[in-house]
């Protein structure tokens, strides 16, 4: 099984390193894959949305340790949940729970098994990232689960806001493209943004929304910034 890491950790800190070498110490035979840690920080809804789009293109019998944790330490409970031959390991603070919601067949859990050492501020590398490696490794009973239900739980539907901003400048929303029409108007800072297929279809430096590769709605601008044009970040709303 591969281990897929998605966080707010960046890209350029010490973080995402620790909890790769946890994963060596505790699965040295595991694929381990980034998938994103520069998730906005602290937004745990709009980093349960981009996960949920993620999450539904990653192959069956996979392993996504997701952290967005602004809560650590606090009384939010350490969860994995079994959705469509898949695993999640993260917090129960509902990033996980779009993705779970969307599933065709999810079942979350407590996680009960704790390590010698436990860092208050860093249950990623010591507490998600070793069950992780327990259950890509085929040891779920090792991670002592017992059957619960979120303790937040944001739901299925899209939300018509900002929640990614790539190092283009291209803006990625709650939105599925399948909910739309390419007929469809999106209006954001101030600007009305039409669809194109493709980048080559709008005129230089042109805004348009198109249905990007994980099949959300996103903004973008022709070899230009749709961030800069439109003055927008993460959270704010897509009309």
């Amino acid at each position: 099984m591969a281990i897929f890491l998605f966080t707010d950790f960046g890209s350029s800190d010490i973080y995402a390193g620790q909890v790769r070498a946890a994963l060596l110490q505790y699965a040295p035979r595991q694929s381990v894959i980034d998938l994103l840690h520069d998730a906005a920080a602290f937004n745990v809804r709009a980093a349960a949305h981009l996960l949920a789009a993620l999450f539904n293109r990653l192959p069956s019998g996979s392993v996504a340790l997701a952290v967005v944790d602004p809560g650590v330490g606090g009384p939010r409970e350490p969860i994995a949940v079994q959705a469509d031959g898949k695993w999640l390991v993260g917090p129960d603070n509902g990033l996980l729970s779009v993705a779970a919601s969307r599933a065709r067949k999810c079942r979350p859990y407590v996680i009960g098994w704790r390590p010698k050492e436990l860092s208050r501020s860093f249950h990623g590398r010591d507490l998600f990232a070793p069950v992780a490696a327990m259950l890509a490794g085929g040891l779920r009973k090792a991670a002592r689960l017992r059957s619960k239900e979120f303790a937040l739980n944001f739901g299925m539907s899209d939300v018509s806001e900002v929640i990614y901003v790539d190092h283009y400048g291209n803006v990625v929303t709650g939105l599925r493209a399948g909910s739309l029409t390419p007929k469809r108007i999106l209006r954001a800072g101030g600007r009305e943004i039409p669809h194109a297929r493709v980048f080559s279809e709008a005129p230089q430096a042109g805004l348009f929304w198109y249905e990007n590769s994980i099949g959300l709605v996103e903004i973008a601008a022709n070899s230009a910034s749709a961030q800069r044009a439109l003055g927008i970040a993460v959270g704010d709303p897509i009309g």
